[in-house]
């Protein structure tokens, strides 16, 4: 047994180094983003989750828009986002976002019993504002660097933290907790459909700004997740790397000539 378990990690070791020296040979150019050392991986990543989308996920999206009349869609839409409230109620405690939690508070309660469980949002007519937090922002609001930037297979962008966060965060949500399976995986179906449809237009969009749809999108989820971890109304902060040297840290990152999403002309 010993001697088995000897062979396996001698015949590994090898392979993990040829790995690492990949990656890091890879990553390590003149227009190498020091917050994505595992670039060819996340690109590999992206280029299957890219053939995914466009033979499933957007055509099923695009037919589920095309035949849903828009109430009925966004129905759908406020009922998921008012079960995401209760995540972002979690996090917002957890972060000691006071004034924040009992909004989230009183949004569930306003749109759960007066919008009939969340189908009519009640809450923003209130001018109760909807803000999204997740684990993975509780995290990096409490000082855990958040890692090297990471494409999860599917689900997207990522980041080694948000990625620990996701997991920790299947203990929350409503949906994936249900009991019956029939209807656990209907509502899933249903709930990515939903977010695949209400991204059609920003995809079109990435397509139609950027070269690299790769980079386009990293920048755009980085940018993003520095104002989430700020806060409303605050400044961006930036955030302390422990993977990457002390030398990139002090240096402010190279500005893109692409624009992303938060500064597109409206």
């Amino acid at each position: 047994m010993n001697n088995r378990i000897l062979l396996k990690k001698s015949a590994f070791l090898p392979m993990l180094g040829m790995l690492l020296a990949l990656v890091q040979g890879c990553a390590s150019g003149p227009n190498a983003n020091p917050a994505d050392p595992l670039e060819p991986l996340n690109r590999t990543v992206f280029q299957f989750n890219d053939g995914l989308d466009k033979a499933v996920l957007k055509p099923v999206a695009t037919a589920y828009k095309s035949v849903t009349p828009a109430p009925i869609r966004a129905g759908v839409g406020n009922f998921f986002g008012n079960l995401l409230d209760v995540r972002t109620l979690i996090n917002n405690v957890l972060q000691l976002k006071v004034e924040d939690a009992l909004v989230t508070a009183m949004r569930l309660g306003v749109n759960t019993v007066f919008g009939m469980g969340g189908v009519l949002d009640v809450a923003s007519e209130m001018q109760l504002e909807r803000h999204s937090q997740d684990f993975g922002q509780t995290l990096g609001r409490w000082g855990v660097g958040a890692g090297p930037y990471l494409v999860l297979p599917v689900l997207g962008p990522s980041s080694v933290r948000d990625a620990a966060g996701k997991l920790v965060e299947t203990n929350t949500d409503v949906v994936t907790n249900l009991a019956d399976v029939p209807t656990r995986n209907s509502l899933t179906v249903l709930r990515v459909v939903d977010i695949r449809s209400s991204l059609l237009q920003a995809t079109e969009l990435l397509d139609l700004a950027s070269l690299d749809r790769y980079a386009f999108a990293r920048d755009a989820y980085l940018q993003s997740k520095r104002i989430g971890i700020a806060g409303r109304g605050q400044a961006a902060v930036v955030e302390e790397r422990f993977d990457l040297p002390e030398a990139a840290q002090k240096q402010p990152p190279a500005r893109s000539n692409r624009l992303t999403p938060l500064e597109m002309p409206k």
